[in-house]
């Protein structure tokens, strides 16, 4: 028997009695006792320590700041500290803020229509919400806001920006945004109560284009209807793009039976918190809603968390291509947890894909990069088509001044990601004829 670091060096008896195994047992539930005891008093001093010191700035605080300040105030900054200095995503919630995200994930709330997160001392624009003040007005994913009304953001909370952002419907609030190497610019928004919808569909080419702006609790009911009605229209679809670009996440449970409408069976996400026994694996359920339609699936920057999840299950399944570019990287999980007065949103696992990735950090790769471009098009090289003819006959099922070249053109210039993705999916039709 060796005993390593045990102490019981000084506890020879031990050894010498090996006859004895009560004796043995005896003395070692003793030790135990007197180790661990002791071990838990140190800790419960060095806590108390650090109470004290907490309580006598505490003190400082409310006596000399050059402000006058409450104690709810200072209590509420101090936790909101201690979470927030854990993770980007962590944060204490007053009863006032927990109600409006209670709001949020029921998918209608005030505001800006953006996702935030804090870098760097700075607020980042995870992605703008479709259809909303910041969108419409050109506020993209990555963008960083320097300054709200002229005041800087530096050293601000989540909770303080949002507290400032969040106003009465109508009123305007001036946003300095930096993007880039670009120098820093100013945008005016029109605070708005933000209504999501979260699923919103069109037709290309036979080609079934589902957009989720996010994953709120309509999401999943919401895409299976579109599906359903399609599958059962007057066109026929030979296939699907999923559109996850700025899509900033929201909830887990979505995320997972999203996934679960297109894939037939296997590991959807593993969760995994601090004791490595504690996993939870999500499994999908057998049938696929667009029985083995080509799907393509689009992401970029600004495609976080839930989308992430849902792009890395299609992917490690090879039920989808990803194209775009690489996404958030945001591979943490948080949960709400309700206290007297509000709650905190705290992290308590990372997720992981299918083939056992993390994507924290780093983000899912597409298999297909393709950037969000600018192409031209060149429209004044000579050509000559039988439609060039003086007297060429006329075809009496198309209007052949409706060009085929002219909706791609268009296509192109408005969303070239969509366009590679398109493209993709009559690819991926073709082959399976």
């Amino acid at each position: 028997m060796t005993w390593k670091n045990s102490g019981l060096k000084n506890f020879p008896l031990v050894i010498k009695c090996q006859t004895n195994l009560k004796r043995i047992f005896f003395i070692f539930v003793l030790f135990s006792t007197f180790y661990f005891s002791n071990g838990l008093a140190e800790t419960t001093k060095e806590t108390y320590k650090q109470l004290s010191i907490f309580n006598e700035v505490f003190n400082r605080v409310k006596e000399r700041y050059v402000e006058e300040v409450t104690d709810k105030e200072l209590i509420e900054k101090a936790l909101n500290g201690m979470l927030s200095a854990l993770d980007p995503h962590s944060s204490f919630m007053s009863e006032e803020i927990y109600r409006e995200m209670q709001i949020d994930t029921a998918g209608a709330f005030g505001g800006l229509g953006i996702e935030i997160t804090m870098e760097q001392g700075f607020i980042k624009i995870i992605s703008p919400i479709d259809d909303t003040p910041a969108q419409k007005a050109g506020v993209e994913s990555g963008d960083f806001i320097t300054h709200l009304n002229g005041q800087s953001v530096v050293g601000f909370s989540i909770k303080e920006a949002v507290d400032i952002m969040r106003g009465d419907v109508g009123s305007p609030i001036t946003i300095t945004i930096v993007r880039g190497m670009k120098e820093p610019f100013d945008i005016v928004l029109e605070r708005a109560i933000i209504k999501i919808q979260s699923v919103k569909h069109k037709v290309i080419d036979q080609i079934g284009i589902l957009r989720v702006t996010a994953f709120n609790e309509q999401t999943t009911s919401g895409l299976k209807k579109i599906i359903e009605e399609l599958e059962k229209g007057d066109i026929e679809i030979i296939g699907y793009v999923l559109d996850l670009r700025n899509n900033p996440g929201g909830l887990l449970d979505e995320s997972i039976s999203v996934s679960d409408l297109f894939l037939e069976k296997g590991e959807i996400v593993s969760v995994r918190g601090r004791d490595s026994k504690d996993v939870q694996v999500y499994s999908a359920k057998k049938g696929d809603i667009i029985n083995g339609k080509p799907l393509v699936v689009l992401i970029n920057q600004g495609s976080a968390s839930a989308s992430e999840i849902v792009a890395g299950a299609l992917q490690d399944h090879h039920r989808a291509p990803i194209l775009g570019i690489t996404s958030f990287g945001k591979g943490s999980v948080q949960t709400i947890v309700t206290i007297d007065s509000g709650a905190i949103r705290l992290t308590i696992a990372k997720y992981y894909t299918p083939s056992g990735d993390s994507i924290q950090a780093i983000g899912i790769e597409p298999d297909v990069i393709v950037p969000q471009a600018e192409i031209t098009v060149l429209n004044d090289l000579f050509t000559f088509r039988e439609s060039d003819y003086q007297d060429a006959l006329s075809n009496e099922t198309k209007d052949i001044n409706v060009k085929e070249e002219d909706k791609e053109e268009s296509l192109i210039n408005d969303d070239y990601q969509l366009f590679r993705a398109i493209d993709a999916v009559k690819t991926l039709a073709t082959v399976q004829q």
